[in-house]
């Protein structure tokens, strides 16, 4: 008797980017187009992927991509002819999955990711009924499948599978400088500009610079709230320590890290934080807030601390404790770069969503 060789199934990797520069969602696909290559130089899939707003293919991943210049037409088009040849679609984010061919029999499987902000109080109806329609779904935490459960219903069908680096080296870099007094947030400013933490750390640092006269406050990241976060540390007492450094190059990260003595992202609406794990990473303390996932990542006092910021002086007092401390910093730091090497290398995150691929594959 003659058995017919299984043939691999056929992935479609659909984004809106994949270039080193993207933002959070970006840099999720990246992880995602890393471990789908990885599976497919073992002969276990095949794949390929599609990006809407990239004006060029990324090099980098050891796929082929074709990138779409923003036309979502031909975007669209793209993921409804895929139909013909794939078996398995995987988008990035609800966005990019409203692109799913619904029309082709046996119907083609899809799995999508859920980050948090997208899909929780305000999350847009018609995303909310594409990710109902979605196979499969995977959230970066547990706090986020929780509260968009908690909204909407229909999500304690989602699997949890925490975020990584994209690399499992450490940084090159050489020791901190030890009297470095430099508090950073590195994130996009968004609609409002009160998602990350950037107002409440502008009203705490009148007090942490009365404490500590070297301190010195980081914004790092550009986006379309940064005219009005730049007028609110216009009004601050403290402005002459406040540093707006706008959009920051990835090659030059590195040296921004290698000054910075906490990391601070006080955030209410982060699913995961990719910024919390580069500061693990680079063994640097985190002050993050109880609001949103933070806790689920960076540990209370043993990675750094997460903060009530409905309680006036939490966050100031917090920040000021490790610039006042550099043994507590280190330790944190420590502690921090140890949780990274063990649970946000890729390496880490490659087998958590090898294991997901493979369920959502065999169906």
């Amino acid at each position: 008797m003659r058995y017919r060789a299984r043939v691999p199934p056929r992935v479609l990797l659909a984004t809106d980017s994949l270039l080193p520069s993207a933002n959070g969602i970006g840099r999720v696909a990246r992880l995602t187009a890393r471990v789908l290559a990885d599976l497919a130089r073992r002969g276990e899939l095949q794949v390929r992927a599609i990006s809407l707003s990239d004006d060029r293919a990324a090099t980098d991943l050891g796929l082929p991509i074709k990138a779409f210049h923003g036309s979502r037409a031909r975007f669209v088009l793209a993921c409804q002819t895929a139909a013909l040849g794939c078996t398995h679609f995987v988008y990035d984010f609800a966005g990019m999955a409203r692109a799913h061919p619904r029309w082709m029999r046996p119907r083609r499987r899809s799995l999508v990711w859920v980050h948090g902000v997208e899909i929780w109080e305000q999350a847009r109806p018609d995303r909310v009924r594409t990710l109902a329609r979605a196979d499969a779904l995977v959230t970066n935490t547990e706090y986020t499948r929780a509260r968009a459960d908690r909204i909407h219903g229909g999500f304690s069908r989602a699997t949890p599978c925490w975020l990584g680096t994209e690399t499992d080296d450490l940084p090159a870099e050489g020791p901190r400088p030890s009297g470095s007094d430099n508090v950073l947030l590195l994130g996009r400013i968004d609609p409002g500009g009160g998602e990350k933490g950037h107002r409440e750390l502008i009203e705490c640092w009148p007090a942490v610079v009365h404490a500590v006269p070297t301190a010195r406050l980081l914004f790092a990241g550009g986006g379309p709230a940064e005219s009005l976060v730049r007028t609110w540390v216009e009004r601050s007492p403290a402005r002459d320590h406040i540093d707006l450094l706008g959009f920051v190059p990835e090659e030059k990260l590195a040296a921004l890290w290698s000054r910075t003595a906490v990391f601070a992202m006080p955030a209410r609406g982060e699913g995961l934080g990719l910024a919390y794990l580069e500061a693990m990473r680079h063994g640097i303390p985190i002050v993050a807030s109880v609001h949103d996932a933070a806790p689920e990542i960076n540990l209370h006092e043993v990675t750094g601390y997460n903060v009530d910021l409905d309680q006036r002086n939490d966050l100031a007092t917090r920040i000021i404790q490790l610039l006042r401390d550099r043994q507590l910093q280190a330790r944190l730091g420590s502690a921090g770069r140890d949780r990274w090497q063990t649970h946000f290398r890729y390496s880490a995150f490659q087998a958590r969503f090898e294991s997901v691929l493979r369920q959502f594959l065999a169906r």
